[in-house]
């Protein structure tokens, strides 16, 4: 019997496999359990059902994570104003906090839209700087 050579048996940075699990392929064991419930899983949907209409809280939560999952973002409507300088930053920034404070946006909605103002701000701050820079290069 052929022993592998010591030490490492692949270069630094090199996968085992590059070409990776193939397309389309599947795990066995979920083939397995897949085979294993065929048929029945319409009666064990219909049983979780039946417990989560009877309460059972760990149903309940197994039927609406099946249902319903969570949601990772939704569209969200916020009437902000044109965004052309940063005195319209400001306004828009007031716009965002006013709908926190009313319910109309999450938290985390808000702190992806003021990323969103944050980068516009600095958009405009380059564009104003590469202006003044024109100017300073044409008067020299």
């Amino acid at each position: 019997m052929q022993q592998r050579p010591r030490g490492k048996p692949f270069q630094k940075g090199q996968s085992g496999n590059p070409n990776g699990r193939p397309a389309g392929s599947r795990n066995r064991l979920t083939l397995a359990l897949e085979e294993l419930m065929d048929g029945e899983i319409e009666a064990i949907t219909r049983k979780a059902i039946d417990a989560a209409k009877g309460g059972d809280m760990a149903a309940i939560r197994l039927v609406m994570d099946r249902v319903l999952p969570p949601a990772r973002s939704r569209p969200i409507f916020v009437d902000l104003p044109p965004i052309t300088d940063a005195a319209s930053i400001s306004s828009a920034h007031a716009e965002v906090i006013r709908a926190v404070s009313t319910g109309d946006l999450l938290l985390e909605e808000a702190e992806a839209l003021s990323g969103l103002l944050e980068a516009r701000r600095r958009s405009l701050e380059a564009v104003d700087l590469e202006n003044r820079i024109k100017q300073l290069e044409a008067r020299f």
